[in-house]
């Protein structure tokens, strides 16, 4: 697939020009034990209210049970895709602490810690892909999560692969161009 570099209004870094969200993984990709590591990592150094580290993570490695488990919760479009993925990474915010004292930034935080993990992912060659679309009391069932751990986001992650793989919808999408809202739009003030 050709390069999907960003046309910016001001210079940014590369990794994150050149980041975007496929839905077409190479399904003969897959990540060896402990080969997500430096991408684990990157988002353990994420930022933090008060360095609570409010983040917790589970990582399914493609053709394993909990993959199969974290498949089964996806919903509407991301069924027909996100299981080429080498690994699927539940990204979980844990809203309150072990004594049930809230964490209002918690969820927050776990954002901070999965864009660096996507930056990271892309800056060893990895794409990714963040969801919503899923079903959070499946995941919390599935892997025996107490109240504390809210299921946020899944992130699918692997080598690009052929968008000829995909539906001729998402194909559609996987190739138009990307877009962003003007940088004057989402700046509401500016001094």
């Amino acid at each position: 697939m050709t390069p999907r570099t960003a046309q910016t209004s001001a210079p940014v870094i590369e990794p994150l020009a050149e980041r975007w969200s496929p839905r077409a993984f190479d399904t003969d990709h897959t990540f060896p034990e402990g080969a997500l590591r430096g991408i684990m990592e990157a988002a353990r150094w994420a930022p933090s209210a008060n360095n609570t580290q409010p983040w917790r993570f589970i990582i399914a490695r493609r053709g394993g049970e909990s993959f199969a488990k974290v498949e089964d919760t996806l919903m509407g479009f991301n069924r027909t895709w996100a299981g080429a993925a080498a690994a699927l990474i539940v990204n979980i915010a844990e809203t309150t602490d072990a004594e049930g004292k809230d964490r209002p930034w918690a969820e927050y935080d776990l954002g901070q810690a999965v864009a660096h993990l996507s930056v990271q992912a892309h800056a060893e060659g990895f794409y990714t892909h963040q969801m919503g679309g899923f079903d959070r009391e499946a995941i919390r069932t599935a892997f025996e999560l107490d109240e504390r751990l809210v299921p946020v986001s899944i992130t699918a992650i692997g080598a690009i692969g052929d968008a000829e793989q995909l539906s001729e919808t998402l194909r559609e999408r996987e190739t138009a161009p990307r877009t962003r809202l003007p940088l004057e739009d989402i700046v509401l003030v500016r001094d």
